[in-house]
């Protein structure tokens, strides 16, 4: 059972769950806010006199008693002899701000703690990243794609990855290691259709090229790494990119063999549709175990997308292999 509580930010809570047709909520692993969808009914506590819902109010939703989602209403959507449809985002909305940003020797969390900082959004728990960012030089950009392009950074420099959310509230910063829920997916077990898909169409690279101004000579140092045998495989697939004149020659190898290690495989996305699970979300690792693919390994969740109809709660998960 769900429950959906408005809160008008005068005092005044509602209780809408009797209202609510249709619940989605989706969250995605990184660079997105969550998305709550609400279709509400015009009748019973719609046509109380004091009743109504502004932009900005505070929607809650909760699920067999879990918090599911906070956040914050943005749009309402309604016609003539239609339902009332609402979207609220969670606060990393408020993230889609742009800004200035210039640091040097700055850590990924500090990143993060620094733009929640700039537009007030309550924080909670931030894994220390530890990697010193030598130069974060952004102008005019939003300042999730700040947090995120730090992340990158960290995720390139040490092979670490972190998942970016907000929970019920409060943002969160994760190690993807520390984020392993108890369930097995599969066989008998919550999933009731599935689809896989391949590709080296998508962020697939067997050679990795790096350059770098060097000001000494005034000219470019080139760096190269690739595989020579996916690239007999799968054809030339090159990643290029210039890196920070600050870099020196270990940390730029050690930053091209992570590329290569990262980007130099193929993209395995699996799709499941399952029964509802109320600590599903974005960013968890998940076991899934299905006999007929000969499949039993760890998976991480890129998006997540509850859906809340009467008794029934269903979910869609976009997965990829987690190594």
């Amino acid at each position: 059972m769900f429950e959906a509580i408005i809160d008008n930010l005068n005092g005044t809570l509602w209780n809408i769950s009797e209202l609510c047709s249709e619940i989605t909520w989706k969250t995605s692993r990184i660079g997105k806010p969550s998305v709550l969808n609400v279709t509400l009914h015009r009748d019973g506590l719609f046509q109380a006199k004091d009743f109504a819902v502004h932009n900005g109010n505070v929607i809650r939703i909760t699920v067999d008693g879990h918090n599911l989602f906070w956040g914050r209403v943005f749009v309402q959507e309604t016609g003539s002899g239609e339902p009332v449809r609402l979207q609220a985002y969670d606060q990393l909305r408020y993230l889609h701000e742009t800004d200035t940003y210039v640091k040097t020797n700055v850590r990924a969390d500090e990143v993060i703690l620094d733009q929640c900082a700039a537009v007030g959004l309550r924080v909670g728990t931030l894994a220390n990243t530890q990697f010193a960012i030598p130069k974060m030089m952004e102008d005019g950009q939003k300042r999730l794609d700040i947090c995120c392009k730090a992340l990158d950074s960290t995720l390139v420099a040490t092979g670490r990855l972190y998942v970016l959310y907000d929970d019920f509230g409060f943002v969160q910063l994760r190690d993807v290691s520390d984020m392993m829920i108890d369930l097995i997916l599969g066989d008998d077990s919550l999933v009731y259709q599935y689809k896989i898909k391949r590709s080296i169409d998508d962020d697939t690279f067997n050679r990795i090229k790096l350059v770098q101004d060097n000001k000494a000579t005034g000219k470019r140092d080139v760096y190269i790494a690739k595989d020579s045998g996916n690239i007999a495989l799968w054809g030339p697939l090159q990643y290029y990119q210039k890196v920070d004149d600050k870099l020196n020659p270990a940390q730029i190898k050690r930053m091209l063999e992570s590329l290569l290690q990262l980007k130099n495989r193929e993209k395995v996305t699996f799709t499941l549709e399952t029964l509802g699970f109320a600590r599903m979300r974005a960013g968890l690792k998940v076991q899934v175990t299905i006999e007929e693919l000969g499949m039993n390994q760890y998976y991480l969740v890129e998006e997540c997308t509850h859906r809340l109809f009467g008794e029934e709660h269903t979910m869609s998960l976009e997965m990829k292999v987690y190594e």
